[in-house]
């Protein structure tokens, strides 16, 4: 390290990007880690399939509540301090979900751990555009856009194997290695720029208050919501009461506050809101997908953490490859949004591939329309960004980027709640109507039977008349919840079509070359 004109040691820009990208993959990781452990989690501390995901959800909406005021905690106390206190933050949080002995222990330690990692991609991005020059930020971008996209095709697959391998409590202990690395590699590496020391910016408490007391207390609701029967709970009602009230406040309070939390002001571009709304769906069915599949895969076909993990990971792999490809389009001059329309097409098609899986599908069938939603993932979420961003001022960019991360992380979590209330309803539905089909005068029911008491009696089982028909029963519960899992991913895939048409509104912005690094914290 050599002294630098601003006084503070120069450090190898790869150094830097080196120890940013550490904190931001496991933080990137940990959204994915989990899904395949959530069977497991389920059964080690007896929760329902909706309250289960609560550990996702809890995450997100923490996460979201944090991305917006990024900015402004950094001048607060000091980007540096800010950094090693959310990295520190992140890791005591793992430590607590891997030692939850309750579901409620195990939700609130995934909001602390929201809290803390809602900060590290956009301070690591910010980090890296200020240590890498102008002319190389495409450079740093591609860095950062690579760790971001390696971390869920790693998750599932890391996460998979450490719980066949040991338990779902280290897949949150294996943050803590890399969380302490990450602090001592900060301490040493990282420095303010002096701008931070002077712009301590102020900001809306009341609409920071607001903010969070609505979106905690939509995400209750939708979490709650199927458990409570909606609207029939008197809890319910008052929780929806409270969310809308505070939301709605919120949007008046930031449009008249001198120092808004959120600048409401960029939806005022026709391309940006645009961007935001298919942002936000987009994500929607991606994480109803993305915590639909090691379901299906680990409680009706009885794969493995670990294989589930594996059926997971190619999707990961061939985004991978259509990003740079994509980006590569879009220096050429094409227009982003024909590459985002393809993408969409790309992705509703693997859904609707999904949507036709059955009880007999190998492990190639499963991972296919993974693969296929992997294609069209990699044209959507670079596309996206330059098409979105290309009207904002560069002084606005920030705060642009703080409305869109926080749309995308409550479009996941909106997406996983509503995904599994389908999923819930459907099961119950088919159950009712393939139920009916149980009766005496059914040659099917009466083969089935026939078949499952022979085999009892020819192995000596006692009650064999009675094991029949819990045999046909099983199979009734498994069939009805294989057609409610086609049902849901039928509907995330006609969800994913519909935001097609929503693309007019991007044709506006031509090129997009500024945004396109914004638009990936």
């Amino acid at each position: 390290m050599t002294e630098g004109s601003t006084g503070r040691p120069s450090v190898n820009k790869w150094v830097i990007a080196l120890v940013v990208m550490i904190p931001t993959f496991i933080e990137v990781m940990d959204t994915s880690v989990v899904n395949v452990s959530l069977p497991h989690i389920q059964g080690s501390l007896s929760a329902g399939m909706d309250e289960v995901t609560w550990v996702l959800t809890s995450y997100l909406v923490s996460n979201a509540i944090i991305i917006p005021i990024t900015g402004w905690l950094a001048g607060l106390f000091g980007r540096k301090r800010y950094l090693i206190f959310s990295i520190l933050t992140f890791t005591i949080a793992s430590i607590l979900c891997g030692a939850a002995p309750t579901l409620d222990v195990l939700i609130l330690a995934r909001v602390l751990q929201g809290l803390g990692g809602g900060g590290l991609q956009p301070l690591s991005q910010a980090i890296l555009l200020e240590t890498f020059p102008r002319e190389e930020h495409g450079m740093a971008m591609a860095v950062f856009g690579m760790g971001v996209v390696m971390a869920p095709i790693v998750g599932p697959v890391l996460g998979g194997w450490i719980t066949d391998q040991w338990s779902w409590r280290w897949v949150f202990y294996i943050n803590v290695p890399a969380g302490i690395l990450a602090v001592l590699l900060t301490i040493l590496f990282v420095y303010d720029p002096a701008y931070i020391k002077r712009a301590v910016a102020r900001v809306d408490r009341w609409g920071l208050f607001l903010l969070a007391l609505g979106l905690g207390a939509l995400q209750i609701v939708l979490d709650r919501g199927e458990r409570k029967d909606w609207l029939q709970s008197h809890y319910i009602l008052v929780l929806s009461a409270i969310a809308i009230l505070a939301l709605v406040l919120f949007v008046l309070v930031e449009l008249r506050a001198e120092h808004p939390v959120v600048d409401l002001g960029v939806f005022k571009d026709s391309a940006f809101s645009a961007g935001t709304i298919i942002m936000f769906l987009g994500f929607f069915c991606l994480f109803g997908s993305f915590v639909l599949l090691p379901l299906y895969a680990q409680e009706l076909m009885g794969y493995t953490a670990l294989w589930a993990g594996l059926i997971l990971g190619p999707g990961g792999i061939s985004s991978f490859i259509v990003m740079p490809i994509a980006g590569a389009l879009m220096q050429k001059g094409l227009k982003p949004w024909i590459i985002l329309v393809v993408g969409l097409a790309v992705t509703s098609y693997a859904l609707f591939m999904m949507s036709n899986y059955n009880l007999q599908a190998d492990f190639y069938a499963i991972a296919l329309p993974r693969l296929v939603q992997g294609l069209g993932l990699g044209m959507f979420f670079v596309p996206l960004a330059a098409a979105a961003y290309v009207n904002i001022p560069v002084e606005k960019m920030g705060n642009a980027s703080g409305v869109f991360n926080l749309l995308r992380n409550l479009g996941g979590s909106f997406g996983v709640a509503v995904s599994t209330t389908i999923l819930d309803r459907r099961a119950q539905f088919h159950q009712t109507f393939l139920s009916e089909n149980i009766t005496p005068f059914n040659p099917a029911f009466r083969h089935s039977y026939n078949q499952a008491t022979g085999f009892l009696q020819m192995n000596h089982v006692p009650g064999a008349s009675k094991g029949g028909l819990a045999f046909v029963y099983g199979e009734v519960l498994r069939q009805a919840s294989m057609l409610s899992f086609n049902d849901t991913f039928f509907v995330l895939s006609i969800a994913t079509a519909i935001l097609i048409p929503l693309t007019l509104f991007l044709r506006k912005g031509s090129s997009g070359e500024r945004s396109t690094s914004a638009g990936m914290h």
